[in-house]
């Protein structure tokens, strides 16, 4: 047996079937989950295996922040890097997601005019980071005064908006896709820029037309497709066009909610922005859930906090994945007092964004076969914890990668 132990868990949230197990345990061998159970009968089965002892803590899946921007645009605007440092910083802001309990992170690649790399590049450059990095290949449109338009494949050369929905492009870019993240934009977005540098932010890009050629060829192969979008208009089209995913869903109507529902599709909410209109507010996500929509919370980082007025954040700051727990907070006490269970709410955290990233059999519960990422804190993370400072260890693979009480 390779790495193998018992975690001795006061209280294991465990966001399966098993829900909440007090006194709880977990059989941990070669990165992965072998059992899940009462720490007395789990100590029967494998008397062999040391025991780490975490019966005062809370232990939880770790983190999966499913719509990110961390090492494509981020490195830019928090540092003042050339090309040959800029893998350094994504790396440094990679690490300080995974100190806030995120093992897994869905990140967009869009086309950046100062980043002249690949998505090969970006997989080669963070092959051996303790993390499951999954990347969304996209294409996107900021709302300057002149419109913005980049794609992954063209990198950082400018292309037409008619090239957005060119055949060839669509499906090349469909091909280096990993899983449904915002691969194309409805609406021009106002990324991380102050409201007067983007006064077409929200403007819509594709007729109905357009946007139902650009699904069925990434239906044809094989891939689900998700979209950047916000306001009733645009999220109508891509209902109708037959859209998987629907990152930030900004304005959509109780009518939308319920279209959404009946076709399957999935909402990635960003409760700090993202959009022209205003972000997924707490009624909002509740609404959401209310009507069994698959809801996953995101940090959409990094994005400064604009029109998010429940949110205590500067409005005029970048803020990172390290905040995702504190975005998340007011949507999930609501929930909790909707009389949802804390494996219900958690798994806006941890298995609606693994599933977004169709990695549901491999993390975001704890559950047998499982990968072993998980954390060590003093409360249900997001619930009744946001300082990452009370997340004392993080666990990817079986192996403790971030430990706080040395």
């Amino acid at each position: 047996m390779r790495n193998a132990y018992i975690i001795h868990a006061g209280k294991l949230v465990t966001v399966s079937e098993a829900g909440t197990i007090y006194d709880g345990g977990m059989v941990i061998n070669d990165g992965y989950i072998m059992e899940v159970g009462e720490i007395q009968e789990l100590q029967k089965q494998f008397p062999a295996f040391p025991i780490k002892d975490f019966s005062s803590n809370v232990v939880t899946p770790s983190l999966v922040d499913c719509h990110t921007h961390l090492l494509e645009f981020a490195p830019a605007s928090l540092y003042p890097i050339t090309q040959n440092t800029h893998f350094m910083a994504g790396k440094s802001i990679l690490l300080g997601a995974l100190t806030s309990g995120i093992t897994a992170v869905g990140e967009q690649i869009c086309g950046h005019p100062a980043s002249d790399f690949s998505i090969a590049d970006y997989r080669a450059n963070i092959y051996d980071l303790p993390m499951d990095v999954s990347f969304a290949a996209a294409s996107v449109s900021i709302g300057f005064e002149e419109l913005a338009h980049f794609t992954s494949v063209t990198r950082s050369e400018k292309v037409h908006l008619s090239d957005l929905s060119d055949p060839f492009l669509v499906k090349n870019i469909s091909w280096q896709n990993d899983y449904p993240g915002e691969n194309i934009f409805i609406n021009a977005t106002p990324a991380n820029f102050t409201k007067d540098e983007v006064p077409r932010a929200g403007e819509i890009l594709f007729t109905p037309e357009e946007l139902k050629r650009i699904v069925s060829i990434y239906h044809e192969s094989g891939k689900r497709i998700g979209v950047h979008v916000a306001g009733e208009e645009g999220i109508q089209m891509t209902l109708d066009a037959g859209v998987d995913v629907l990152h930030h869903a900004h304005g959509i109507t109780k009518d939308q909610i319920k279209q959404a529902k009946r076709k399957g599709v999935k909402i990635v909410a960003t409760p700090m922005g993202g959009t022209h209109l205003e972000p997924n507010s707490p009624e909002n996500i509740r609404q959401l859930v209310r009507n069994n929509i698959d809801v996953s919370i995101a940090s959409d980082a990094y994005l400064p906090p604009y029109d998010a007025w429940w949110l205590d954040l500067p409005e005029e700051s970048l803020q990172g994945p390290d905040v995702l727990m504190q975005i998340a907070q007011p949507s999930m006490k609501a929930l909790y007092h909707d009389g949802l269970d804390e494996n219900e709410i958690l798994a806006l955290l941890t298995a609606n964004p693994a599933a977004i990233m169709e990695k549901e059999d491999q993390f975001g519960k704890i559950a047998r076969g499982m990968d072993a990422n998980f954390l060590i804190t003093s409360g249900v993370p997001g619930l009744e914890i946001t300082d990452i400072g009370q997340i004392s260890k993080v666990y990817f693979r079986g192996e403790e990668v971030v430990d706080r009480v040395k």
